[in-house]
């Protein structure tokens, strides 16, 4: 049994097909909201965590804005109380959003080729 785990192994470095990764959706939040609001120049100001989300609050001149994404890459963006995204930031092909990957166990990033 042993033998077989080895030779599943396609080099020392390299995961495998079993081995437990972290997806994490990356934007930048600022072209985000002035892709979505026109406004140029959004400042974070606060942000909170648990362990299914982050949101951030963000502010523009007069206007505040709170981002909430989630781990599974939904998105939820309110501009001064009025929803203007609701949805999969994966599925709908965010050029703003980058999906990355990292070894659960040490938290390495893995580069996929």
């Amino acid at each position: 049994m042993k033998d077989n785990v080895k030779n599943n192994k396609i080099g020392n470095d390299n995961l495998l097909l079993s081995d437990a990764v972290v997806c994490k959706v990356e934007l930048d939040l600022g072209k985000w909201l002035e892709q979505l609001t026109g406004g140029k120049g959004w400042e974070i100001w606060s942000e909170s965590e648990n362990e299914h989300y982050v949101s951030y609050y963000l502010k523009f001149k007069k206007q505040n804005a709170e981002i909430t994404l989630y781990h599974y890459g939904h998105a939820v963006v309110f501009i001064d109380d009025k929803s203007i995204f609701d949805g999969d930031l994966i599925e709908k092909r965010n050029p703003i959003a980058k999906l990355s990957y990292y070894n659960i166990d040490d938290g390495e990033k893995i580069s996929l080729h």
